[in-house]
This record gives C-alpha cells, sequence and structure tokens, in this order.
C-alpha cells in the first residue's frame, strides 16, 4: 500500500467540501482557490485520498500553502507522512516555479510540527488570521 501524490483533478472538489465540513471549516468555493480549484495536491492510498492543500503563486517570488486538510476519517500511522507529503510536495512545486520563500498560517499543533521538521520556521508568538470579504 503506497502513498501517492498527484495534482488536484476536478473530481476531488466533492471530497474536499466533506472533508472542510467536517473539520468546521467554512464552506469554500473554487473561485477563492488557485487554479480554480485545480491549484493544489492530493495524497491517496490504494486510490483513497487521504490529505490535501493548495498552493498560491504571487506575482512575486512568494509562495503561500494553505488550506492543507485531510480525511478526518484516517486512522491509519502513516498519516503524518501523508501531511508532510502534501507540504513537501507544494513546496516542490514553488522551487521548480522559482520562488523564493514559501509562507503559510495554522494552528494545528500536528501540522506545526510537521513544518518544523521540515525546516520551517515557525514563530513561537501567536498571530491572527486577518480577514475580510470584500464581494
Amino acid at each position: 500500500m503506497e502513498l501517492k501524490l498527484r495534482s488536484l483533478q476536478e473530481s476531488d472538489w466533492e471530497t474536499l467540501q466533506i472533508w472542510w465540513k467536517a473539520w468546521g471549516w467554512p464552506e469554500m468555493s473554487k473561485d477563492l482557490m488557485p487554479l480554480d480549484g485545480l491549484g493544489g495536491l492530493i495524497v491517496e492510498k490504494d486510490s483513497k485520498p487521504i490529505a490535501a492543500g493548495f498552493l498560491y503563486l504571487t506575482n512575486a517570488k512568494v509562495a503561500w500553502t494553505e488550506w492543507i486538510i485531510s480525511d478526518p476519517n484516517y486512522r491509519d500511522e502513516d498519516r503524518t507522512e501523508c501531511l508532510k507529503m502534501i507540504v513537501q510536495g507544494l513546496e516542490g512545486v514553488a522551487v521548480n516555479a522559482g520562488y523564493k520563500i514559501v509562507l503559510s498560517v495554522g494552528r494545528s499543533k500536528g501540522l506545526l510540527k510537521i513544518h518544523k521538521e521540515l525546516g520551517y520556521t515557525v514563530d513561537d508568538n501567536p498571530s491572527y488570521e486577518i480577514s475580510k470579504k470584500i464581494a
């Protein structure tokens, strides 16, 4: 049973919506996602989706990873490895596209630990997500 990393496809959107709802996240629309919902990666095991994330590519050499999510019912011991694959995969896309910095915002202790293990700087001082719906 091998883990596989691949690009998001249109057929993944319904799964992502189910995961976001199960984790208590707001409903997302494709037009808020990079490449209209296709600008990210997903990890599968035996064709079963396990975790996914998105990568926003800016007009500067800064990329932004966001909306990293996993199947809330997936309990296998390789869950952390799946999330690492997403973070590393998104970073790889940014590197291959010539970006110099990858940013992310998060509060999940598990994801913060994964980022630290992968060499990311995680500020010990809390910060706040600031957003405003303008349309």
